[in-house]
């Protein structure tokens, strides 16, 4: 039951991640800022993996201290640029 538990609680952080992704990116859209609308199934980590992607200097800025958050989360190096939705880069997604 903990195990299952833990599961839904990690679900929920990925959900709050992605909310926090449409709400930063979308007034950052609705101000013009940007080109690209934020879409509901993307974390901040996929979209900041890919501004690093296409070389934006926000993402340079912002990737290493996302890395290294995860890092001392026990996580390896580049976190951003590996969890980049798939479908975002145009690739199909991985079973």
């Amino acid at each position: 039951m903990l195990r299952r538990a833990f599961k839904v609680a990690r679900q929920l952080l990925v959900s709050l991640d992605q909310l926090a992704q449409v709400l930063i990116v979308g007034l950052i859209y609705v101000v013009g800022l940007t080109t690209i609308c934020p879409s509901a199934d993307e974390t901040i980590s996929s979209y900041v993996g890919r501004g690093q992607l296409r070389g934006a200097w926000w993402a340079r800025l912002l990737a290493p201290a996302i890395d290294a958050l995860f890092v001392l989360l026990g996580e390896e190096p580049g976190h951003c640029r590996r969890n980049v939705e798939t479908a975002f880069i145009g690739s199909p997604p991985t079973p």
